[in-house]
């Protein structure tokens, strides 16, 4: 948004009235986008109710192809800025930075420069990060970061100094940010909203995503509290299983209102904002896509007929015993070459025979407990607001608005 400054001065001299011609300046944020910094978004109205909004707050964050959810945050003093992938999936926070010559982040435009951050210390330990697509090594060091307006001090950060492969290269964002439990931190170190909690900067210890779909803008992070506006009804929680993921227990499994039997001996689900598609145990794997019509092609890819995804079932899990959270199919082509059936918002991929690929994928590992597995991804997370909280321990779920 632009801001234009107009300044009338009027002087009354001897010989009449002069005016001082109108000059259009360039806002903060205009001059700090120019050098490449961006800032994260903070509510206006904090400067007039700051009292009644301290200890929360919200900011968007974009939306990239219903697949990357991410925003920008600020490290160091003076700030800089950076975009960060918000992942409910992992612990950790760190950024490509200057230490890292691989192609990731030669080709990255914004890297952490800690030698110019007043407020930045080192730690000196290392660390190696795998996820599910990449993977990275690097250095962790203390500074101050701002997200979404709450400033935390002496925030672990990690630096990266490898990130081999391609994945990081194509990606929309310069680092992630974890939120899920500190047991699965790398190198022990303290997860943001554990700092967050710890420095008595929330008025309630969670946080809320409103991720929207169909490439739309206007997605958001709560920390602190929830919109309100972002959902339907009334939000319905269900315990945390095991504090390390935000993981949960799903009690049943229908496809088209008819009962699997695959979780009647109960399943466990991660919650994961980090993780784009909807991931199903291994074992049940071939019987969902029988289901679903899909066949598996020479590549061990399942696909569809395009021409047929209208017909697709509609998926039920039952969560906490008895709140049944449905998502049915719906088609929506975004172009010639790609195309979307929502089953789950399951992702298919058009290819050249008008053959779709399913975006359903597999996971071979059970959870802690050896229950089947799944991992409820942004193809479930867009129709519904979902909200963490650390207090209780539990996830809730509304309708998205």
């Amino acid at each position: 948004m632009k801001c234009l400054v107009i300044v009338l001065v009027c002087a009354v001299l001897a010989e009449g009235i002069h005016r001082i011609p109108l000059v259009k300046h360039k806002s903060i944020r205009e001059r700090m986008m120019e050098k490449g910094e961006r800032l994260p978004y903070q509510d206006p109205a904090l400067k007039y109710f700051p009292s009644e909004f301290a200890g929360s707050a919200t900011m968007y964050i974009n939306n990239y192809a219903d697949t990357t959810y991410y925003g920008a945050i600020t490290i160091g003093t003076p700030p800089q800025s950076f975009q960060v992938l918000f992942d409910t999936g992992s612990a950790n926070l760190w950024v490509d930075s200057v230490l890292c010559n691989t192609q990731a982040c030669s080709e990255q435009p914004h890297k952490v420069q800690p030698q110019q951050s007043s407020t930045y210390s080192a730690n000196g330990q290392t660390f190696y990060l795998p996820y599910g697509a990449g993977s990275l090594s690097g250095v962790f060091g203390y500074d101050t970061v701002n997200v979404g307006g709450i400033v935390i001090n002496n925030q672990e950060i990690g630096l990266s100094t490898n990130e081999p492969g391609q994945n990081f290269v194509v990606a929309q964002f310069d680092g992630i940010l974890g939120l899920s439990y500190p047991s699965i931190s790398a190198g022990q170190e303290t997860p943001v909203m554990d700092n967050m909690m710890s420095q008595n900067l929330l008025q309630a210890n969670i946080f809320a995503f409103y991720l929207t779909s169909d490439g739309q803008q206007g997605s958001e992070l709560s920390f602190g509290g929830v919109d309100n506006t972002k959902y339907q009804g009334q939000i319905y929680w269900t315990p945390v299983t095991s504090q390390t993921y935000w993981q949960i227990g799903i009690q049943g499994f229908q496809i088209n209102g008819q009962e699997t039997g695959w979780c009647g001996q109960g399943c466990q689900a991660i919650v994961d904002t980090g993780t784009s598609m909807l991931t199903a145990p291994t074992q049940i794997m071939g019987t969902l896509m029988q289901s679903i019509g899909a066949q598996q092609d020479q590549y061990g890819q399942y696909t569809v007929n395009c021409n047929q995804i209208n017909s697709l079932p509609t998926l039920t899990f039952t969560i906490n015993g008895q709140v049944s959270y449905h998502v049915s199919v719906v088609h929506l082509c975004l172009s010639a070459c790609v195309c979307i059936a929502l089953n789950m918002r399951v992702l298919l991929s058009i290819q050249n025979n008008q053959v779709c690929s399913v975006g359903i994928t597999p996971t071979y590992l059970p959870s802690q407990n050896g229950q089947p597995l799944w991992i409820l991804g942004d193809v479930f997370l867009m129709q519904y607001y979902s909200v963490y909280d650390r207090t209780g321990n539990q996830v809730g779920f509304a309708t998205a608005a």
